[in-house]
């Protein structure tokens, strides 16, 4: 096939993929350039792009470094407010749970409104709410501020990965969604050692006045180097929305309460609801693609099986993020007697190796296929968070903590851009902003099950008198949750930019 041939077929492809709706259905000529003006693949000149991206991933990574930069000051914070521990463990529950829930709204909204605007709402939101924050007179004032943040994080966060797909074209979307997991893995691995530092130094309120300085510059850059897409004028449909919302939220407030409570029968009861709501939901889309109308997330979505893998993946990346930096903590500090500041120190050749690495594997990402990468950063990070927990069952010394940090940074580099990469690079236009929403969605998932689940096995180990290996037993979990995100990296089709494309090119061929 010559470069023209290859050429005409993939603009055919693209605008079958813009002509074919959820239900399946062919459009007209003008229903055809609607879709292409609504839902643009429109990649722009590589010099607004990159500052675009950097614009985007100011803001993202603030949001994310919130979620772990709190939890290092809970301490002085509870010692400051004189609060309770159920108190406590609500500043950092309702952040998750606002945050979590309407994602796979809020990533539609984009479409709806443009990401642009929705991005610059839910940074205003977060920032302002990140000054309450601060200034809070008392916990219940604090829980409603973090509330409010949490929101904010989950207007913003899905507009990111959306734009980045639109921007940039397939060759060098890699490198830019490299940049995108790589800020997201840095800022988790970073808010330990930041929140350390400024607990230590200016107090807990500084954890939340950090945010509005970089707020204004993120609203501010965006306004100025993001592009405005054309709104998406068809309606959303209320009923999945509110099916939507309601589940999310009993099934995360479920996972979040259940270990506080002990698992009491109203837990599962909540669970059990969320399940039959979260399949009315499906339902309810099937329905809506039926009657040619616009469902919150096409099921379509899911027929692209690297999409449906990823999301597998990133669940067990989330689980493990979210979930090993509370026995690591409290292992530093209650048993090593370290402060929050030294403790952070520990997680510091994680993030470095991280920040060094990161460059070339979001560059290797389109060269090669993503997935063998993922696969061995899945493999490398389930290793080494062994080698941390048999440091702490055995007692062995601390430098063997400082090598499996060392390896775990080379395995989390290994897994943000490729599985971003390989999870969204074969998705059409019209599915950037479900997609970016159910991505993050899955995520934000699998954070809360680590949490809950980590956390649960901790307090077992603990109340059974294991000491410090009780740490250790609780990060057993997390090592065989990663091992999920290697075989369904290995089950992924090459997503190398040429694989991709024979892929549509092999569609188009089928669909003549």
């Amino acid at each position: 096939m010559n470069s023209r041939t290859a050429g005409a077929r993939l603009f055919c492809i693209q605008v079958e993929e813009w002509m074919i709706v959820s239900t399946g259905r062919k459009l007209n000529n003008a229903s055809a350039a609607r879709e292409n003006q609504v839902y643009p693949l429109m990649p722009l000149p590589e010099k607004e792009a990159w500052p675009a991206l950097i614009a985007l991933c100011i803001g993202f990574f603030m949001i994310l470094l919130d979620q772990t930069i709190v939890a290092v000051s809970t301490p002085a914070l509870q010692e400051d407010m004189g609060a309770t521990y159920n108190e406590v463990i609500w500043v950092t529950s309702i952040y998750l749970l606002t945050f979590a829930v309407p994602l796979l709204i809020t990533g539609r909204l984009g479409d709806k409104f443009g990401p642009k605007n929705v991005y610059a709402a839910g940074m205003i939101i977060f920032t302002v709410s990140s000054l309450a924050c601060g200034l809070a007179p008392d916990m219940m004032s604090l829980i409603i501020a973090r509330g409010v943040q949490g929101f904010g994080a989950a207007l913003l966060t899905p507009q990111t990965m959306a734009t980045i797909n639109r921007i940039f074209s397939i060759e060098r979307r890699g490198a830019a969604l490299g940049i995108w997991g790589t800020t997201a893995g840095l800022a988790t691995l970073a808010g330990p050692i930041v929140g350390g530092v400024i607990t230590e130094n200016w107090g807990w309120q500084w954890v939340f006045y950090i945010n509005v300085p970089i707020g204004v510059i993120s609203v501010l850059a965006v306004l100025k180097y993001v592009p405005a897409f054309p709104p998406h004028t068809r309606p959303l449909d209320p009923l999945s929305m509110l099916l939507s919302a309601t589940a999310m939220f009993l099934l995360v407030f479920a996972l979040q309460q259940g270990e506080v409570v002990g698992w009491v029968a109203w837990i599962w009861v909540m669970i059990i609801v969320a399940l039959v709501l979260g399949y009315g939901f499906v339902r309810q889309q099937a329905r809506l693609a039926q009657a040619g109308s616009d469902p919150l997330i096409p099921l379509d979505i899911f027929r692209i099986r690297n999409f449906s893998l990823g999301n597998i993946s990133i669940v067990a990346m989330g689980f493990t993020v979210a979930g090993i930096p509370l026995p690591i903590m409290l292992y530093f500090q209650q048993i090593h007697g370290m402060g929050p500041m030294q403790a952070g120190f520990m997680m510091i050749p994680q993030a470095l190796v991280a920040v060094l690495l990161s460059p070339s594997i979001g560059r290797l990402v389109d060269k090669r296929n993503p997935n063998t990468m993922a696969a061995l950063g899945f493999g490398v990070s389930s290793l080494s968070i062994l080698g941390l927990s048999l440091m702490m069952i055995l007692d062995a010394p601390i430098w063997v903590a400082l090598v499996s940090m060392f390896f775990l940074g080379v395995g989390n580099s290994l897994i943000w851009a490729p599985n971003s990469t390989s999870t969204m690079r074969d998705l059409p236009g019209r599915f950037m902003g479900a997609g970016s929403g159910v991505y993050n969605t899955t995520r934000q998932l699998g954070s809360v099950m680590g949490a809950a689940a980590i956390g649960a096995v901790l307090q077992v180990r603990l109340v059974a008198g294991d000491g410090g290996a009780a740490f250790g037993q609780a990060l057993l979990l997390p090592t065989v949750v990663l091992l999920v995100g290697v075989v369904a990296s290995l089950l992924a089709e090459n997503a190398t930019p040429e694989a991709t494309r024979a892929r549509l090119a092999a569609k188009a061929d089928r669909s003549v």
